[in-house]
C-alpha cells in the first residue's frame, strides 16, 4: 500500500498476516523524528566538536565516569574510534582521563567543568528553540505530544 507522505509516496508493507491497522504510522513517524532531530542538530551554535564527539560527552554526563571500553559499548563504536573521539574531548579540556581504582591496566574518562557546560549550554540552545515551537501548540497538542514522548521513550528501551 502507498500513501502520500510529505509529497513523497511511501511504499508501507501491511504487518504479517495482512492486518494493518495504521499502514503509514512508521514510516510518518519515522520521518519526523529523523525531521525533528535534524532541526535540534541544526540548533547547535558550536560546531567544532563532531557529532559523535558530542554524544560520547553527553553520555559521560548522564552516566558519570566511566572506562573507554563501557563508553565504546554505550555508544555502539569500536574501541579504537573511542580512544579518538576521548583524545580529541581531552584535547580541548572537556574529559579527563584517570587511573583506573582497580585495575591498572584501564583509565577512568570523567567530564570536566568545562565540558558539563559544553553540554549545559548545548542543552539550553536546543531546548529553547524547542520550547518556542511547543508554544506555537495548542494545550491539546502539547499534551498528545507529552503523551507520545512518554510512548517513544518505551519503544527507545529508555524508559
Amino acid at each position: 500500500m502507498s500513501e502520500p507522505v510529505d509529497g513523497l509516496t511511501a511504499s508501507v508493507p501491511s504487518e504479517p498476516g495482512g492486518r494493518s491497522e495504521n499502514p503509514s504510522l512508521a514510516s510518518r513517524l519515522r520521518l519526523s523524528v529523523v525531521r525533528l532531530n535534524r532541526r535540534l542538530r541544526a540548533q547547535r551554535t558550536d560546531t567544532d566538536l563532531s557529532l559523535t564527539q558530542v554524544a560520547a560527552l553527553s553520555t559521560l554526563h548522564k552516566h558519570g565516569a566511566m572506562t573507554p571500553g563501557r563508553l565504546a559499548a554505550h555508544e555502539g563504536v569500536q574501541p579504537p574510534s573511542m580512544t579518538r573521539v576521548i583524545a580529541a574531548l581531552e584535547l580541548v579540556g572537556y574529559v579527563e582521563r584517570a587511573p583506573h581504582p582497580t585495575d591498572g591496566r584501564q583509565a577512568i574518562v570523567e567530564i570536566t567543568e568545562a565540558g558539563t557546560a559544553y553540554v549545559h549550554e548545548s542543552i539550553s540552545v536546543r531546548e529553547a528553540w524547542l520550547d518556542e515551537r511547543l508554544q506555537e501548540l495548542s494545550g491539546e497538542e502539547r499534551e498528545v505530544l507529552s503523551r507520545a514522548a512518554t510512548i517513544i521513550e518505551r519503544m527507545a528501551g529508555h524508559s
